[in-house]
This record gives structure tokens, sequence and C-alpha cells, in this order.
């Protein structure tokens, strides 16, 4: 199902469970009234790649997972927002760096430099969540104009949330004023 709206929002998805149940973030988001267009992680991608032409029928976009070619036109239109969801401990921490080393970092490093509205719906461990990497990391991006959901407010790695509950809604939700 496709939407006629006309904000676009990048769901930009990592390889964590979550990504099993991607469609469901797709589907938040449209009821939200958001063109959704996905964007997967070389590693969500591999964990999704059976499942990559009816996410394609669901957006009604190309889902993208690598930089296109020099000269290539670009297949998706520029996004309004953009979620990462589920965001994992390996991306945050390379985001908040400024790497950009897939085109999933790449464009949510370029649109910090861009002031697009974004928001980060992490699912990660309580090891990872304890690493003292990760706090700087979101507190840099949260300073970047990130909305950060950790915690309370959004994924809580202490709750031991399974994949049917992640919270995609919520991270919807942090951009309803883009």
């Amino acid at each position: 199902m496709t939407t006629t709206a006309n904000r676009i929002l990048y769901l930009v998805c990592c390889a964590a469970a979550p990504a099993v149940r991607v469609a469901d973030g797709v589907r938040a988001a449209q009821d939200a009234g958001w063109d959704v267009c996905l964007i997967l992680t070389p590693y969500a991608h591999r964990w999704l790649e059976a499942d990559v032409p009816a996410l394609r029928e669901l957006t009604g976009h190309p889902v993208r997972h690598e930089y296109k070619l020099p000269g290539q036109p670009d297949v998706l239109p520029p996004p309004d927002a953009i979620l990462v969801a589920p965001a994992t401990f390996n991306t945050l921490n390379k985001w908040a760096a400024g790497i950009s080393d897939t085109l999933a970092l790449g464009l949510v490093t370029e649109a910090i430099g861009l002031g697009l509205p974004m928001a980060a719906l992490p699912h990660l461990g309580a090891a990872q969540a304890a690493h003292p990497a990760l706090s700087r990391s979101v507190d840099f991006l949260r300073a970047a104009g990130v909305t950060v959901l950790l915690g309370e407010d959004g994924y809580d790695p202490g709750r031991g949330d399974r994949v049917e509950t992640y919270p995609w809604e919520r991270g919807v939700a942090a951009l309803a004023g883009a």
C-alpha cells in the first residue's frame, strides 16, 4: 500500500532484532501520513533480502542499501525527515563520529548538516547500553538536534522488550511536527 502524503520519511533500518518486522514501522509511518522510503544497512539488507520485493510494494519505492554509482539518478525523493529504527549500538556510535561508510550512515550524517528533523529509536542490549561510548554518542546526537528515544520515552534496554512490542509508533510520533 502506498500513500499520497506529501511528506517524505526515510526509515533507516539497522540489523537489530526488530528489523524482521520493519513492515510494522513502515505501516506506522504511513498511518501517520508519511510517504515512506526504506533504507537498509548492509546487514539489515542481508537479513531482509527475501522480503525486499514486498517492502518495495508496501512503500511504493525502491528499497536502497548501497550507494549509487556516479552518474546514476537518485531513485528516491529527498526526505523531509529521517527515522533510524531500529538503531544499533554500531550505527549510533558511527553516526556520532561522522563515519559514513554505508549509504544509511551517509544519509544520516549528511542530514545533520542539512538540519533535517531526525529521530533514532535504538534497540540494543543492556551491556551495550552500559558502554561509555553510547552515552557520549547519544549526548552528541541530541546536541546536534537528533531526538534519541532511549529510556523511558523510547526503547529501554532493561525492559527486555520483544520484537513484537518494539515501539515503532514512538519513533514516528517523535517526528510529528516535522
